[in-house]
């Protein structure tokens, strides 16, 4: 028997509405408010809109800031507004002042929030402190969209380390290159203009030795509007990333960090670092221990990392439980041999039930291919 869904209110329909609108400002930033989360917040009165705003990257004022000085711009009063914010407002000095204090000060008459701070040390300390002044707070509305708009700094802000997503572009039978390394291309136009895209969201993207050394990739993001260029890391125990290399030599080579291990010979790492940043890590595996990359780039300020192999390096991500997301590109071709190069390879995992179960599933086409974009346990 299915469920019936609960009755709605005018409010109610009301709040949902506009925090949708709040929700598109949000994601008007995508790919450029690291390490800050995106946030779109709008101010409304009886029904009308008198600003909108969001939160355009970090330094620079946040959503339900933005959305008063729209106000303003107007010619509107905000006294006696509601304010939607899709994710509860900051209630402590950093790089700006806190917006409770804004929210208190121009006397909005209601708040309405989708999400939480996610940060233990905060969470619920804004909605206290405008109850305390005599803001009524809404809270929880569609607050799962907006914690998927987020999850990446979610994970962050909590643990310290990067939200990892594995990426990969594949054929049906799952390889993503041939014996010999040739891979371009395996899929269209459309699902390499989504892969950008995903690029373009990211803090940093990670590739293995064997992939630089096979494609030499720049690890740019193209033709997704004005992003900035993200970091590159390069896993490389030995140090044979070369010199001759895109990521190393190219303009955007001060993104660029190469993590090599205490074996590697030092006149191949004092080379590489002089034209771009060298981490020594401790070795696991034949690998840089990965556990440490990724608490040094939290450290760092990466919140979310884009790992696009090739293979061993996306199953030892996986095989390890560090990654959060998949995002799998499926073309309709059929590749075969043994030898051709997997998008997952490594030993793998003893038994199909200790597989990495996958949730919140979603199939999309991007032209003749597949996306699978799923949570990893």
């Amino acid at each position: 028997m299915n469920a019936v869904a609960p009755i709605q209110s005018a409010q109610e329909i009301e709040d949902r509405g506009h925090m949708r609108l709040a929700l598109r400002l949000a994601r008007r930033a995508y790919g450029q408010t690291s390490p800050n989360p995106m946030v779109g917040a709008v101010l409304v009165r009886d029904g009308v809109i008198l600003g909108r705003g969001w939160h355009h990257r970090a330094g620079q004022p946040h959503a339900e800031v933005e959305a008063l000085r729209d106000a303003a711009a107007r010619g509107e009063d905000p006294a006696g507004g509601t304010m939607y914010v899709t994710l509860e407002p900051c209630c402590t000095h950093g790089r700006t002042p806190p917006c409770t204090g804004a929210l208190l000060a121009v006397r909005v008459a209601r708040v309405v929030v989708a999400a939480t701070d996610p940060n233990p040390a905060h969470a619920g300390r804004a909605f206290d402190l405008l109850r305390a002044g005599g803001i009524p707070v809404t809270t929880g509305v569609l607050a799962a969209a907006a914690n998927r708009l987020n999850e990446a700094f979610n994970h962050w802000i909590v643990r310290r380390t990067p939200f990892v997503t594995v990426k990969a572009a594949m054929t049906l039978d799952g390889k993503i290159a041939t014996a010999s390394g040739e891979s371009q291309w395996i899929t269209g136009p459309a699902a390499r203009r989504e892969a950008m895209r995903l690029r373009a969201g990211v803090d940093a993207i990670l590739v293995g030795i064997e992939t630089v050394l096979a494609d030499d990739p720049g690890l740019t993001v193209r033709r997704v509007g004005k992003v900035a260029a993200k970091r590159r890391v390069i896993l490389d125990s030995r140090a044979r990333t070369p010199l001759a290399a895109k990521v190393v030599g190219d303009v955007h080579a001060d993104k660029t960090i190469i993590v090599v291990s205490a074996a590697a010979p030092p006149d191949r790492v004092a080379a590489l670092a002089q034209r771009v940043t060298v981490w020594t890590a401790p070795d696991s595996g034949g690998r840089p221990d990965l556990e440490w990359v990724l608490r040094r780039l939290g450290e760092a300020s990466v919140t979310h990392v884009l790992v696009e192999g090739g293979g061993e390096v996306n199953a030892a991500f996986l095989g390890a439980g560090l990654a959060q997301r998949v995002e799998f590109f499926y073309a309709p071709k059929i590749l075969g041999g043994r030898a051709a190069r997997k998008g997952v390879a490594g030993p793998g995992l003893p038994a199909p039930l200790a597989g990495r179960a996958l949730t919140e599933v979603e199939w999309h086409w991007r032209g003749v291919d597949l996306q699978l974009s799923a949570r990893v346990g």
